[in-house]
């Protein structure tokens, strides 16, 4: 028998994650969810059906065998737990998306576990449109049972693929989460200076997508047309810059105490403090195209015909 699930935060991955499960998932009952901005979660339940709308995280969490949570940042993730914990959770499984540093989720884990519920951190890597399609790459974290009663709900309904680190302490997952934040980051910083050059030196950016498309497709492809289209501006965020601003600080803290420098990486976070200052938190990641073009002598906002 399928367990009754619900559904904490709902931006665009936990929109995207949650529908997944509604309609993929074979839930028996409607999947239950919440968000701060209940307006949100209703318009969400009508949108996907098979789901109801709760009050109060702690109520979702009341009707609930497997909460499933994907909030905007470490602060929310710690007021949400802290109130979700006061209530009897024995006998409970959550499944944290969240991204936040290793140890947060290990001191989370502990919580959880001391409660008497059971607990996985699972990091997601993949944008929104991925999440919507249900091609997520998933890194489930935890003891080999509670992982294993997670896996029936991932590939081939929130995702594609699955990085198993079952029996693994959950801090691991995490650290994998922010170190993959390294490798986005710089792509989406070499992408955007190539863009910028690419314009100033006469090949034009339709040029260079010719060649991204055949080389590097896939992430590559995403974040480029969201450059070369305006869509960096003009269209809802795919990572909100305020988010961004949060996880940079937390790669720049780790490679500092381990000792390792990320020269690259720091300049991408430049330009994406950069972006916040032109634009506001709520810019996009994809701005740091934006960014660059600033530096060049050229308008933060392309234009296309």
């Amino acid at each position: 028998m399928a367990p009754n699930m619900c559904w904490l935060g709902l931006g665009n991955m936990g929109k995207a994650m949650s529908s997944n499960l509604a309609k993929k998932g074979q839930l028996e009952k409607p999947i239950v969810l919440w968000s701060r901005t209940i307006s949100k979660a209703d318009a969400h339940s009508s949108a996907i059906g098979h789901a109801s709308v709760a009050k109060s995280a702690e109520d979702a969490v009341a009707e609930s065998d497997m909460i499933w949570s994907c909030l905007t940042d470490e602060t929310a993730v710690r007021q949400v737990f802290d109130g979700i914990l006061k209530q009897d959770v024995r006998g409970k499984l959550f499944v944290e998306c969240s991204t936040v540093t290793p140890e947060a989720s290990n001191e989370l884990c502990a919580k959880v576990l001391a409660a008497g519920a059971e607990f996985v951190s699972m990091p997601v890597f993949g944008e929104p449109s991925m999440a919507t399609a249900g091609v997520l790459t998933c890194v489930p974290a935890g003891t080999i049972e509670s992982v294993a009663k997670v896996k029936p709900y991932l590939i081939g309904v929130l995702g594609r693929a699955v990085i198993d680190y079952s029996g693994v302490e959950v801090g691991k997952a995490s650290l994998l989460k922010v170190i993959g934040n390294l490798f986005i980051v710089s792509m989406i910083e070499t992408l955007a200076e190539g863009h910028v050059l690419a314009e100033k030196t006469g090949l034009g950016s339709d040029n260079l997508e010719k060649f991204l498309e055949t080389v590097f497709p896939g992430p590559y492809m995403i974040h480029s047309k969201r450059m070369n289209s305006g869509a960096y501006w003009e269209k809802e965020p795919i990572v909100n810059i305020g988010m961004a601003q949060t996880v940079a600080s937390h790669v720049k803290d780790m490679a500092k105490a381990a000792g390792v420098p990320i020269p690259l990486y720091e300049v991408a976070s430049k330009h994406i403090d950069l972006v916040a200052s032109q634009v506001g938190k709520g810019g996009d990641i994809d701005g740091v195209y934006g960014a660059v073009r600033l530096e060049s002598g050229l308008d933060y906002k392309n234009s296309r015909p």
